[in-house]
């Protein structure tokens, strides 16, 4: 499985909408598993995004049609970003030779 970061900024309607913000986050859980996928953990913060999560998802193609599908609720946008463990990172690193 691959790794992902998700960035995700409140929508003028996600802000509307923050007191739901917990059960939409469990209702998301529950997408990313029915698509094959996990998210580890989802975290709130403080700066200039409104929330973190770190997700797996079997591709890069599975991971874009989640976050497609959670934008088109219309409560958040997102950057995704791809991450790599240490030994991935290794891999990487030696088809550099």
């Amino acid at each position: 499985m691959a790794t992902y970061v998700t960035l995700y900024n409140f929508t003028d309607q996600g802000v509307r909408n923050y007191a739901d913000t917990v059960q939409r986050a469990e209702a998301a859980t529950a997408a990313v598993a029915k698509m094959g996928g996990k998210l580890r953990s989802i975290h709130w913060t403080i700066g200039p995004y409104d929330l973190v999560s770190i997700s797996e998802f079997s591709d890069d193609e599975t991971a874009t049609a989640f976050t497609l599908k959670l934008a088109a609720l219309g409560n958040v946008r997102t950057t995704t970003m791809r991450a790599f463990d240490s030994s991935e990172m290794t891999k990487i690193i030696t088809k550099t030779r």
